[in-house]
Formats: C-alpha cells, structure tokens, sequence
C-alpha cells in the first residue's frame, strides 16, 4: 500500500531565480523525489516564474509523480520590479524571501519540512533553516576549485588582488597550483563591476558551519584532489560530489523542466542533415551578453573557417537595458539560429564539433561530459576559472577570450583559428579524446556503485533520518 503523502520526507528547495540555479538544483530536487521524498521547489514569480509555468506548464502547489515520491512547485513575489540595480534586487529577495519561506513552511505543517537547501545566492536560507531549527543544506553550482577560492578568500589564507596590487598571482595548493588575477572568480577581483555577487557568495562561505553538507554539482574524479582538500579545511561538514547532476537525473525518467523558453523543436532534426564534426554550436548562456561588434566578428570567424553553426541568440533581458543581437544573414543562411535549445541533446550530436562557450559551470559539465572540445570565451565570475580548468587541467579546450577584463574585440581571424584548431588541426585528436576520458569517468560516477551515487544516496539516507528521529522526538 503507497504511503500517505503526510507520511514522507518533505524537503524544501529554495532556488535563487536564475536559470543557471534553477536547472541544477531542479535536478536535484527530482533525484530527491524519486527516493520517496517530498520535494517542495521554490523560485519567486519574478523575472522566471511566469515563464517556467508556460514553457512547462506548471500549477502551483499540484503534486507531480517522480519515481516514488513527489514534487511540486510553489512562486512567490519579491516586490519590486526586476530592473540593472542588482543590489536592490537583492535586498528585496532576502527580506521577502525569509517572510514567503517561513508562510511555506507553515503553510506545509502536516507535511512538516525536515530539510531546507538552498543555492548559493540565497544564503539567508541557512539562516531561516536556523531560525526554524530546520536542518539545512546547500547545493553549490559552481566547481569545487570556486568554492576553494571563495574560502581561501573569505578565510584569508593567502593574498588575493588589491586596489594597490591588482596583478598579484594566487598561490593555491591544489591544481593548477597558482591562478594568475585575471584567472580568479572575477568577483574577487577589486575592479570587478560585479562584485556584489562576489559579496553574496562570500555570506555564504560565512555560513558554511550552518549546512550539514554542501553538494556539489561535480564528481570525484574531476576534481579528486580539491574535493579532499576542502574535506579537510572543512571537517565540521560534509563536501558532497554528486555530479554531473544532468546525468543523475536522467534516472529519474522525468520530464519536469525549469526551462523558461520552449527550444526549437526542429534543432536535432536540422543537426540530423549535417556532416559529422561539422557544427560548431555556440550559446553563452542566459545572462553573458557581448558587444554587437564581438558578435560580428564571431559570425564572420565561423564564416572564414568553413563550418556551419547552430546559434543560440537570447532575446535581451527583460527590465535590462540591452540591444537585440543581429547576426549577418550569409551567417543565417548558412547554420541556425534559436532563441532556445536542448543543449545536452544538441553537445551528445555527432554532427557537434565543438562547443564556443562563456564556460559557466553547467555548460562546462555538459561539455565534458559529452566528449565535446571547448572554444573558451568566458565573460566574468566563475567561468574564467573554469576556462583555465578546461584548458590546462581537463585539457578540452583552446582559448578565444580572456575574460571581460580583457577590455578587447576577438577579430574574426583569431576566432577562425581557434575554431580550425579545435576542429580540424592536430590538437583535435588530444582536445577529443581527454574529452572521452571525462566522459567515461563521468559516466563511471552516476552508474550504480560509482561515486556520485553512493554519495547522493547517503545524502538521501541522511533526509530519511531526519524524519525518523524527528516523528521519534514527537512521540516522546
């Protein structure tokens, strides 16, 4: 006889509303369910909300079947119009957010939350978990190298750039041993322009004694000595590897999405009439935007090199103040353009060449995992980390771009010799072939027995206990 709903595990996921937070932590939140959990998600309705109803037709509250548990979704308003001015955003979103979590949570208490997780730029989450006297987690969707960074940071442990010594070089004790300024999580950096998320992700960091374990979109394997290193410097909790999180879920056999446009529906079929290794698939994500001359001069490349290209072009955002991207129309003419599309479908495609990408961490996953080269051309924050990673530790990937410090327009030539080297030229066989490796070893991580598994199923085995000695502590 199926358990009552009242009965099961209930855990809450709080995501900061981004689609780069939402995916992961949505992934997560459907591997949870699938155990027989109860999993509350949670986003406001602003900017994403609206859209993820739409794209996936989603209903507020209504229960939907994961393996053997259940999620639904729950929306709440922040109260101010999303505009530029990210601080005010996020102050907005704390002081609303504390006041909708803990409504939710009452809201919920037949079902009582035993687990509250959170993603990165919601750490006040902890501390309403606290408040609460909730057991709380987080799941950590950059790599674990970030993660170290932001708490050598935070800790002090070696120098970083000042305003007075901008170009210092970081000494770090783990691969690739020494990180040069503009190599860092650019958040850091003093002269970052946005260095109110790195603001952010260091409050998390304070709070890394409240979670009793911090997940991490990423697997042992590929970050082996960092993990263990972490682990180390912080034995009070437990460093979790549990990725690549996009193949996890794929056990789920869900189709639950958080995606905020529908993809086009043709894009596999037009991949199906190409050559093999002959698509250069471009996306920057949903929040990188370049310069239209940037992106004149990348279309033109992709023009000189011979190769065709499924674009991915993101409509500006909405309350930003951003001009439509126009690519040339021999370029149209010649490859596809989307506002949207199935990326793990798209980098798994034989027709694939290679990936130009801004390098944020999902992206970064997805490529290495698909056994897909890299054309590097990160923007900000993490993603110049994870270039240098992808060049000169994993070793899938040439670089385009330095970063947004750079202060420079790539000219068509240099990105038509990176993208002949990534797909034509010598180093193709070596990009290719270390990118199988990370696949395999990928692939190795989610399979029954594998790393990623047996560390998500003691998480899972940790929720369950919550309720078992919490329904224990009620009838005493």
């Amino acid at each position: 006889m199926e358990p009552s709903i009242a009965s099961l595990t209930h855990v809450m996921l709080v995501s900061f509303p981004g689609q780069g937070h939402i995916n992961p932590l949505l992934r997560l939140g459907k591997l949870i369910a699938s155990k027989g959990l109860l999993v509350t998600f949670v986003t406001t309705e602003e900017p994403l909300g609206k859209k993820m109803r739409q794209a996936n037709k989603i209903q507020d509250g209504v229960l939907k079947p994961v393996g053997l548990g259940f999620l639904r979704f729950e929306f709440f308003n922040v109260g101010c119009v999303y505009k530029e001015d990210s601080d005010l955003l996020l102050n907005w979103l704390e002081v609303s957010g504390k006041r909708e979590i803990k409504n939710l949570v009452k809201k919920y208490e037949k079902q009582p939350v035993r687990c509250l997780i959170n993603n990165v730029f919601i750490p006040w989450v902890c501390d309403v978990a606290e408040e609460l006297h909730i057991p709380s987690a987080v799941l950590w969707v950059q790599s674990c190298a970030c993660l170290a960074a932001y708490y050598y940071y935070n800790h002090q442990l070696v120098k970083f750039p000042t305003k007075t010594e901008p170009e210092i070089t970081i000494e770090v004790p783990f691969k690739p041993l020494a990180l040069k300024h503009d190599e860092i999580p650019s958040f850091l950096h003093p002269s970052s322009m946005h260095s109110i998320f790195g603001g952010i992700i260091l409050e998390q960091i304070k709070r890394l004694h409240k979670p009793f374990s911090v997940l991490i979109d990423t697997f042992q394997e590929l970050e082996r000595d960092t993990i263990d290193h972490m682990s180390k410097l912080c034995p009070q909790v437990i460093i979790n590897p549990i990725g690549p999180l996009f193949m996890m879920a794929k056990t789920t056999n869900s189709d639950i999405k958080g995606d905020i446009s529908e993809p086009a529906s043709d894009c596999i079929e037009w991949l199906d009439s190409r050559e093999p290794s002959s698509v250069v698939y471009i996306s920057f994500g949903t929040v990188a935007y370049l310069k239209q001359e940037q992106i004149e001069e990348i279309a033109h490349g992709i023009l000189n090199s011979g190769l065709s290209c499924l674009w991915v072009v993101r409509p500006p955002l909405e309350g930003v103040s951003q001009e439509p991207q126009v690519l040339p129309r021999e370029l149209e003419e010649k490859g596809k353009i989307v506002e949207w599309c199935p990326q793990e479908k798209v980098l798994a495609h034989p027709a694939v060449a290679c990936f130009l990408s801004h390098c944020g961490w999902n992206s970064t996953m997805e490529a290495l995992t698909s056994g897909v080269p890299v054309i590097c051309f990160p923007q900000w924050g993490d993603q110049v980390t994870n270039a240098v990673y992808i060049i000169d530790v994993f070793k899938t990937g040439v670089r385009l771009s330095r970063g947004e410090a750079e202060e420079r327009i790539v000219p068509r030539e240099e990105v038509a010799e990176r993208l002949l080297e990534a797909t034509v030229g010598e180093k193709t066989v070596e990009l290719r072939e270390n990118a199988r490796r990370w696949k395999e070893d990928a692939e190795s991580a989610v399979t029954n027995g594998g790393s990623s598994q047996r560390n998500f199923q003691e998480f899972v085995d940790k929720l369950l206990s919550l309720n078992t000695a919490k329904n224990t502590n009620n009838a005493t």
